[in-house]
């Protein structure tokens, strides 16, 4: 293998998947997907329908016990219920601090189980789908530059210089992503984003409203909401 795909069935990280398959071939890439106690297995069910579409291997890993005790509204038994504004409208009311829809330290520690993995499969590089409008305003700290770099720089010096990470998404926006996906025919029809679990898409939470701006702004209409009059 020479690349690892950090993969949760989503628009950023299956736009990644796409850029590493045309760079390395089906063949040499694996992707991972992270089950960490989400409170629906909607963006799982899409990984492994995109998986399937590729051709490419995709692995699980159940990471659900480490964030047992968050209180994430992403997360299966939260008394936070998941918001139906904009990341900016939260953001408003958050005195400096996260969304509540921030995993804590998701990426880090996904990352850090990713570079385990990668060294085992005799992988060069690891893909993630940060970009800058889930680091923007702070909303997911995890997803920024600053961020990218510490975790790149920690992982070539722990893995004897073997391994780096790549976010070749950090310095876009979501429609910049969208625009590279299609001009590589990512399958976002197959894709799931929404933090509801619903037959389909609730067009309401944050990462909805966001992917659907994004689509919008490349002209299109969002493919996942193709069935429903939002």
């Amino acid at each position: 293998m020479k690349a690892l795909v950090l993969f949760s069935g989503g628009v950023d990280s299956t736009t990644c998947l796409a850029l590493a398959i045309e760079k390395y071939g089906v063949a040499e890439v694996l992707a991972l997907s992270v089950y960490y106690g989400q409170n629906h297995d909607r963006e799982l069910e899409a990984a492994k329908k995109i998986g399937e579409y590729y051709g490419v291997a995709v692995k699980q890993l159940d990471l659900a016990l480490i964030f047992a005790d968050s209180d994430c509204a992403l997360l299966s038994g939260s008394a936070n219920e998941i918001p139906k504004e904009s990341y900016a409208q939260q953001l408003a009311h958050t005195d400096g601090k996260p969304v509540s829809t921030y995993v804590p330290f998701r990426n880090g520690l996904f990352l850090s189980a990713a570079a385990s993995i990668a060294l085992s499969h005799g992988c060069e590089v690891i893909y993630y789908g940060a970009h800058s409008d889930d680091a923007a305003g702070n909303a997911y700290p995890d997803c920024s530059d600053a961020f990218h770099d510490a975790m790149n720089r920690a992982v070539y010096l722990g893995s004897g210089q073997q391994l780096r990470i790549e976010a070749p998404f950090v310095k876009m926006d979501k429609a910049q992503v969208v625009q590279k996906g299609l001009a590589l025919g990512v399958p976002y029809e197959l894709t799931w984003s929404c933090y509801e679990g619903g037959a389909m898409p609730c067009g309401i939470c944050a990462t909805c409203r966001d992917r659907s701006m994004a689509f919008a702004k490349n002209g299109i209409k969002d493919p996942a909401m193709e069935e429903k009059n939002i």
